[in-house]
């Protein structure tokens, strides 16, 4: 069923995302909540990030410190649950045609006073595809206010270049402002009450600052893509076999058939040194856009 109306269907296409009010059921927001509270309590047994925590800074095993579960999706079966509701598969299908490809989760964590900023980037630029029918969907566990760091989305973006991710010749993860002179003194923040969803194209320039303010703001993030786009590169360019490709679809009918279009890419390679964490890798950049948490 259509979920999204033609204005904001509009709105997606001319600025790069969308913001939906309401469209994760408060019963599903809960039951994620608890979720990730029985997850995070594992971070106080492991000193280093692993498969499943990326940790802050100062983190210690006696004084845990989480900035992102990996793949929340593997650990909880009601993060895949959200994912196929109605209302959030409902929109993405109204973006990207009926058949959806589920390319990954993480779940970031920006803890109140000191949760970690997020470097300028384009998701493009970590894995692109065959076509830009690609995009992520962002759901609000918390309450999320000007106050504690939500996504900044530079409207219009996804319709200008694929900007520069490396940093001394080697992949980073983030756009040096000064170096590639973007402009982001436009971006929007992606707000909402718990249970609202944003959705923003893969190729928006987007990041977000440290949460300065006293609440928490949780954000589960699905990477989410056409079934006829075909990654080029990145950790989605492997899969097993086609059988196992397929297993990822969401919705809609396998094809064989890539769609190609004339979308500009820069590769990710070569790869980056810690390519585990996003925010080890923008540690690179030599100008940062955003302070960095203190213990």
């Amino acid at each position: 069923m259509t979920i999204l109306t033609t204005e904001q269907t509009e709105t997606y296409r001319r600025d790069g995302f969308v913001v939906l009010a309401d469209a994760v059921p408060p019963e599903l927001v809960s039951r994620a909540r608890q979720a990730l509270a029985e997850i995070v309590e594992g971070a106080s047994r492991v000193s280093a990030n692993d498969a499943v925590f990326d940790l802050e800074d100062s983190h210690t095993p006696a004084r845990p410190r989480v900035r992102r579960i990996k793949a929340p999706h593997k650990l909880n079966p009601v993060f895949m649950e959200i994912v196929r509701s109605e209302r959030v598969l409902g929109a993405v299908a109204d973006l990207v045609g009926k058949g959806v490809r589920f390319l990954n989760s993480k779940l970031n964590l920006k803890s109140a006073g000191y949760g970690a900023a997020v470097e300028w980037h384009q998701d493009w630029a970590y894995y692109p595809h065959t076509n830009d029918d690609v995009l992520a969907v962002g759901v609000m566990l918390d309450d999320i206010t000007p106050e504690n760091g939500p996504m900044l989305v530079v409207p219009g973006s996804h319709r200008g270049p694929v900007h520069d991710h490396h940093a001394e010749g080697r992949f980073c993860g983030g756009i040096d402002l000064v170096k590639s002179r973007v402009e982001v003194s436009g971006a929007m923040p992606m707000l909402g009450r718990a249970g609202t969803i944003s959705i923003h194209h893969v190729r928006a320039v987007h990041g977000s600052d440290l949460n300065r303010s006293g609440a928490d703001r949780r954000f589960l993030l699905y990477e989410l893509a056409a079934a006829d786009a075909w990654p080029l590169a990145g950790p989605y360019a492997h899969f097993s076999d086609f059988e196992e490709f397929n297993s990822r679809l969401l919705c809609g009918t396998p094809t064989n058939l890539p769609r190609l279009e004339a979308v500009p890419v820069r590769m990710p390679l070569p790869k980056a040194i810690d390519p585990s964490s996003l925010y080890a890798s923008q540690k690179a950049l030599e100008h940062r856009a955003f302070a960095v948490a203190e213990g």
